[in-house]
């Protein structure tokens, strides 16, 4: 089968998603052929080591008839609007999360996809549920686990960043920056087990770096369900263990851990999962336990070369799924910039 030729645009990520296609299996699937960004050391830096043509113009990239698929990995304010021009010229696309700041444009551009014929994935949420999800899923029916009660979340890291006048110190287009850089993908992993939510309250901190937003903080989510979540993220911890995504997840009748303790896997891809129930008398005990290699927050790759070539998915998510996250995100920058809680909109919103 003929591989399907992609551009890259966007090299400040997007190197690493170069890299990617580059050296892993994704390159049986995908041939890329060009790289496009405004930053010309950027620019020349991934032209000169995998000696790939390149361009600081985004429409050589759209008015080239021989690209098939886009890659873009520019930041979400305004990705929409960039989106629109890349289906319009009859390309596909994977982007990246955060997906948008605007959940209207965000659910336009998705809508106008599916009425094209066009295809439009990211690595969160991902197009189709992942493993690690879909495991705990299938353990709720087996195991009779009942409803999901709650769940609390954690993601870390260690940055030492300064200001630089990017949209990372603009608290419009970054709201919260922990929850929205890291803890986006707690928030789409929460939206496929509660469902929508009701309402958010956010705390936020700045400890130690040097942007003019906050380093530090901590999400509460209120669902329609009555289930509750809290997220933590932070970029001020140093432990060895970051981009875990921990989750403690409590179902009536048990509770599923993923990555949690000190035995958890190593490495950003793998997520290991276990399942405890028992009661106060008997104890717990440990129901199943499973290592995933490939967890949620991943590139798709196979599944997006499917869509292109009209294969069927399975378990596929809807723009609905993408936007839910996006009206979280917009209520915790309301909560974050008033009175610390905010009420999901009942319409498309922007914050």
């Amino acid at each position: 089968m003929n591989k399907i030729k992609i551009a890259i645009i966007g090299l400040n990520f997007g190197k690493n998603i170069v890299d990617q296609l580059m050296t892993d299996e994704s390159t049986t699937d995908f041939e890329l052929v060009k790289v496009c960004d405004l930053d010309s050391s950027n620019l020349k830096q991934v032209e000169e080591q995998y000696n790939i043509s390149g361009t600081t113009d985004f429409n050589e990239i759209l008015n080239d008839p021989e690209i098939d698929a886009v890659g873009l990995f520019t930041g979400p304010s305004g990705r929409a609007d960039f989106l629109k021009k890349i289906i319009s010229s009859g390309k596909d696309v994977m982007t990246t999360k955060p997906f948008e700041v605007d959940c209207e444009a965000a659910l336009e551009v998705l809508e106008k996809a599916q009425e094209m014929g066009r295809i439009i994935h990211l690595n969160s949420p991902a197009p189709c549920l992942p493993h690690d999800l879909n495991l705990i899923k299938k353990w709720q029916i087996k195991h009779t686990l009942g409803r999901a009660i709650s769940c609390n979340m954690s993601v870390w890291c260690s940055y030492r960043e300064v200001a630089d006048g990017s949209w990372y110190d603009d608290p419009s287009k970054c709201p919260v920056p922990p929850i929205f850089r890291l803890g986006i993908y707690l928030i789409n992993d929460l939206v496929q087990i509660f469902g929508e939510a009701d309402s958010v309250s956010v705390t936020s901190s700045k400890i130690f770096t040097k942007r003019p937003t906050a380093d530090n903080a901590n999400l509460t989510i209120l669902f329609k369900n009555g289930a509750i979540a809290n997220i933590f993220a932070s970029f001020c911890i140093n432990d060895g263990d970051a981009y875990k995504n921990s989750m403690s997840l409590n179902f009536e009748n048990g509770t599923v851990y993923r990555n949690v303790g000190i035995k958890q896997s190593q490495g950003m891809e793998n997520a290991e999962l276990g399942l405890i129930m028992g009661d106060f008398d008997k104890g717990r005990t440990i129901v199943e336990e499973e290592f995933i290699p490939v967890c949620s927050g991943q590139y798709q790759w196979k599944n997006f070369a499917k869509a292109i070539r009209k294969e069927k998915l399975t378990d596929e998510i809807t723009p609905k799924d993408i936007v839910s996250g996006l009206k979280i995100i917009a209520a915790m920058s309301i909560a974050d910039q008033g009175n610390g809680s905010a009420k999901i909109s009942n319409s498309v919103c922007m914050p």
